[in-house]
């Protein structure tokens, strides 16, 4: 019998597939830059709080820029599958570029991440979709920079935006232009951060013509399907190595900002074959303040983390997400419904991170980290400008502790999984904002002591210079301290505090309401640290003592940790690489034990 070869397999090769796979990530990642660089905010041109992707036409991701966010990824998916909810494809038009907020009508994760997407057209035909998301630092509501604990509805937190045309047929929309800009607080940074939107749209609507001009169109849209579903047999060959079986963790969010407390997430990671599966039965039900986490983003949470287990190396596309199967009951925490608060649902997300990496732990010990930060610790500062009257809004995550894992000490002070941003620079705060950075620092003793221990947290003291200011912010992890893995002790919680004219300092909590900061006064932020992995007693003294000469460690912390005095660290080399002094260890020959 002559069997026909498949269509696929006649127009390309495994060569041309990387050559076209590689191609169109070099288009999403020049949008990305161009995103940033072209942004006015610092929260997108400084911490690179937004993300780039290319979608076909069947609303699937076939390439993700490689420095975007991971709790991005199903967000742009649920837009341009709204979009195609909402027009018929012969609705859509060259020069068109699309935009929504809304995580109930829309497909988002919270309303001040902007989603755009551009339908590219290549000789009259839909091929393609150029998207891009950003983090507006403000899209109105109650609260400066639209994320408050104490929100309790959607409403609360901003303009929400269905699917709308902001831009047609390459010209923009001014009614929508000025119904966002008029619900804003800082108007001129948030026009000038939607332009570099739409100018990254049309940059990958060029690119991506020119470069199906050079391929040619018909094995670029083949390579679409190619890339899924290479990615997608990558992702299931993966997940038959996991030993079949029920893995089971739970863990808590501390509080929601309106008296709910300790609210379970509860997991069952269920092996069998190449499938798994999240059932998260027993989770709590969506609370009143905006910690509940849409669908779109507890999925990115589990993409993200079975990807860093499973196949680092994947590709960010939608045969990852393909492969989870997720239980989770609308109205509960992990999936809400309508008109649920969900600004601060990428605290949550962590959460989600936590157990899963908690209930793997057992089948994956040396792949899994143990807790990190745990937190996206959000701080908002706004007010008016005494040296110009014009108002400013600063707002900024701030990054923690991260896990140790089985072979290396957890990193310090750094934006950990779901959380791809950078921290702020001290001079691009100084020069934007009329704020001084009293100290900004790693914080001793708080990664949690192990054979490898947990990133430290980082400490930021800000004041407004020559005004006062209002203030709000939310943390994780300010009660619940992160867990170590295997033996790994726990990290330390974060804390908030206003240090008032006189230096007294006063707690804030966790979920601080929105506050002044008088002049003369500052907000403190320390941020939680992580845990750490495996047994203290296994820890090579040489990283103790290097903890120690660096100032990461006290000497307290070490002789209640380790059990080792001062005169023992001095005689161990800084260099890791010197030869074994684990004789200096308590208990063995030479040691202080004996």
């Amino acid at each position: 019998m002559n069997v026909q070869p498949d269509r696929r397999q006649r127009a390309l090769d495994a060569v041309s597939i990387e050559v076209i796979h590689n191609g169109l990530r070099s288009i999403a990642d020049e949008c990305f830059i161009a995103l940033m660089k072209s942004a006015y905010s610092t929260n997108i041109k400084e911490r690179h709080d937004h993300s780039a992707c290319i979608m076909d036409i069947d609303g699937r991701i076939v390439v993700q820029a490689a420095l975007s966010q991971s709790i991005h990824l199903s967000s742009m998916l649920g837009h341009v599958r709204a979009i195609l909810e909402t027009f018929r494809p012969e609705d859509l038009n060259p020069g068109d570029i699309l935009i929504s907020n809304d995580p109930f009508v829309a497909g988002g994760t919270h309303l001040p991440d902007v989603n755009f997407a551009m339908p590219v057209f290549v000789g009259g035909r839909l091929v393609a979709f150029c998207c891009n998301i950003a983090h507006h630092v403000d899209v109105g509501g109650m609260a400066a920079g639209s994320m408050s604990s104490n929100m309790t509805e959607i409403f609360q937190e901003g303009l929400r935006l269905p699917v709308v045309r902001l831009v047609a047929g390459g010209r923009i929309v001014d009614d929508i232009m000025n119904i966002i800009l008029l619900n804003v607080r800082v108007p001129n940074e948030r026009r000038g951060d939607y332009y570099a939107q739409i100018a990254a749209c049309k940059l990958g609507e060029k690119r991506l013509q020119e470069f199906c001009a050079a391929q040619g169109v018909e094995r670029v849209t083949l390579t679409f399907d190619e890339v899924i579903d290479r990615t997608r047999m990558r992702m299931r060959r993966a997940i038959a190595e996991i030993p079949d079986g029920v893995y089971r963790f739970s863990d808590v969010m501390e509080d929601d900002g309106n008296g709910t407390k300790d609210i379970p997430i509860n997991l069952a990671v269920e092996v069998a074959g190449d499938r798994i599966r999240m059932n998260f039965t027993g989770t709590s039900c969506q609370v009143a303040g905006n910690i509940n986490c849409p669908l779109t983003a507890t999925q990115s949470a589990i993409g993200y983390v079975l990807k860093a287990l499973l196949d680092p190396e994947a590709p960010n596309n939608q045969g990852i997400l393909d492969v989870i199967e997720i239980e989770a009951e609308p109205g509960c925490l992990l999936n809400p419904v309508f008109p649920a608060a969900v600004a601060y649902r990428a605290h949550t997300t962590q959460r989600v991170i936590d157990v899963v990496l908690g209930a793997l732990a057992p089948a994956m010990p040396d792949r899994v980290i143990a807790a990190s930060n745990g937190s996206n610790t959000t701080a908002v500062f706004s007010g008016a400008d005494p040296r110009t009257n014009r108002p400013y809004l600063y707002l900024e995550t701030l990054g923690g502790g991260c896990g140790a894992r089985s072979f290396k000490d957890g990193k310090d002070g750094v934006q950990q999984h779901i959380a791809n941003t950078a921290n702020l620079p001290i001079e691009a705060i100084e020069t934007e904002y009329p704020l001084r950075v009293r100290e900004y620092s790693l914080v001793a003793d708080t990664g949690g002591a192990g054979q490898f221990r947990g990133g430290l947290s980082l400490r930021r003291t800000i004041e407004p210079v020559g005004h006062g200011c209002q203030f709000n912010g939310a943390g994780e992890r300010f009660v619940k301290h992160p867990w170590g893995l295997f033996g790994g002790g726990d990290g330390d919680i974060g804390r908030m505090r206003l240090i008032d004219s006189r230096g007294n300092r006063i707690d804030l909590g966790g979920k601080p309401v929105p506050m002044i900061c008088p002049e003369g006064s500052a907000i403190e932020i320390t941020t939680p640290g992580a845990g750490g992995y495996g047994d203290r007693a296994l820890r090579d003294v040489r990283r103790i003592a290097r903890d120690w000469r660096s100032g990461k460690a006290s000497l307290s912390f070490i002789k209640k940790n380790y059990g080792l005095e001062p005169d023992r660290l001095e005689a161990i080399p800084f260099d890791i690489d010197a030869p074994d002094y684990e004789d200096l260890r308590p208990g063995r020959k030479g040691g202080n034990g004996r």
